[in-house]
């Protein structure tokens, strides 16, 4: 047999087991059995990380050496991702907060007892620390991610970058930043390259890996414990929750509602395509490329 040994049936059900071949044993006695040899109610451990892309390891490597050599000429370097939708209402909220009393909340989690889901889209300047977080209402779209990036680069970008010439993004494999999708880097060449004349760099963690994704543990998770246990009970209860994030090493969070609508399904033609400036790397070119400037009178 192998070493590993499971049980999946209550103590009765193997009281009853016993008694029927008249073993007359008490639900403590069974217990200390199973114990006396390594069985215990265990829950499932997330351990096996599955199949791997071959070019992980190789794709970890430069991810580094190109955010080291951004650092390196002071050029930014910006982690960014959708963290998870919440809804805004007397929801329950995962974690538990100091009070005297529990927080009532609704027992159900219909969405139509809210006042619709929050879409919390984080930029994370690995260089300053600091933390900025859109909440839109609407939907998760290439859009929308590139709209949040081209408001940082106006309005926080110029005070802490004044010469920037460059800015490395790094982003997961799939979602609004999808490696694949073709929005996102056509938003990129007109909101960013263009209108900022920046060259932008964007380099893709490998499926599967978004965890290791700076901006999930340096960010994400402080907010996850600032508002643990706490209803999200409107929009403005979310924001303040966010700016309030810090850390005893320097994490600072700004946080903007986002009002507008977007709109999904929208497409990019291959003429739009053949028409941006983009440069695929040589090592991994699905998931690293440079989107340049383009020529003002190219400009679409």
């Amino acid at each position: 047999m192998k070493a590993d040994k499971w049980l999946n049936c209550r103590l009765r059900d193997l009281q009853a087991k016993l008694q029927e071949k008249a073993h007359w044993v008490s639900l403590p006695v069974i217990s200390r059995l199973l114990k006396q040899r390594d069985y215990r109610l265990r829950v499932n451990r997330k351990n096996e990380e599955g199949k791997s892309p071959q070019e992980r390891d190789q794709q970890f490597v430069y991810l580094q050496q190109q955010r080291q050599a951004f650092m390196t000429d002071g050029q930014p370097v910006l982690s960014v991702d959708t963290k998870k939708k919440e809804l805004v209402g007397n929801f329950k909220n995962a974690g538990r907060a100091w009070c005297q009393e529990a927080i009532q909340v609704n027992v159900h989690d219909f969405p139509s007892q809210g006042d619709g889901k929050a879409v919390p889209y984080g930029v994370y300047d690995l260089i300053h620390n600091q933390g900025t977080v859109y909440v839109g209402q609407s939907a998760d779209t290439a859009e929308f991610a590139v709209d949040n990036l081209a408001h940082w680069c106006e309005h926080e970008m110029p005070t802490r970058f004044p010469n920037a010439t460059q800015l490395l993004v790094h982003a997961d494999c799939g979602g609004s930043n999808s490696a694949r999708s073709r929005l996102w880097k056509e938003q990129l060449q007109v909101q960013i390259a263009d209108r900022f004349r920046l060259e932008v760099t964007v380099c893709h963690y490998p499926t599967g890996c978004s965890k290791w994704n700076p901006i999930e543990h340096r960010l994400f998770s402080e907010i996850s414990k600032t508002w643990a246990g706490c209803p999200l009970s409107s929009f403005e209860t979310i924001l303040n929750y966010l700016r309030d994030t810090t850390t005893e090493t320097g994490l600072k969070v700004v946080a903007h509602l986002v009002t507008k609508v977007y709109q999904k399904g929208l497409e990019v033609t291959n003429e739009v395509m053949a028409a941006l400036n983009i440069t695929p790397h040589a090592i991994c070119p699905q998931w690293n490329y440079t989107i340049y400037p383009r020529e003002q009178g190219v400009l679409g």
